[in-house]
């Protein structure tokens, strides 16, 4: 269910869908769907998804310009040994368009967030050997 919400032009992206609350249960239903997926499920099997959630909605957040700090470097070392596949990668992205959708960003927000996303790829996703 979407809340009707005052926003001005110029608020950050995080302060239009609710701050850390808000954000907190998008990344918590993006989650849902990430484990039930035949392609990317497999990576969070034994992991502490309280913490993931925790963060991932701290990346989230500095992504939709929220009083959030978060180091690239962070990602670099999360992903090194999961040898993210492009194919894996594109999922999550769709699983994330998915999520934004249902929880009412409109198109160019969604846009938005899925571009600064994309432009993390790099740092995820394993090339070479």
């Amino acid at each position: 269910m979407s809340h009707a919400r005052t926003f001005s032009p110029n608020m950050p992206l995080f302060d239009k869908y609710g701050g850390l609350s808000g954000l907190r249960s998008v990344i918590m239903d993006f989650y849902d769907r990430v484990l039930d997926s035949d392609v990317v499920g497999h990576f969070f099997e034994d992991v502490d998804m309280p913490r993931l959630v925790d963060h991932q909605t701290k990346f989230f957040a500095a992504l939709l310009n929220g009083p959030v700090q978060f180091a690239e470097e962070r990602l670099v070392r999360a992903h090194a040994n999961l040898k993210v596949t492009d194919i894996e990668f594109d999922e999550i992205a769709e699983l994330l368009q998915e999520t934004l959708t249902e929880a009412g960003f409109t198109e160019d927000d969604r846009k938005s967030v899925l571009t600064a996303v994309e432009a993390r790829r790099p740092l995820i996703v394993k090339r070479g050997s």
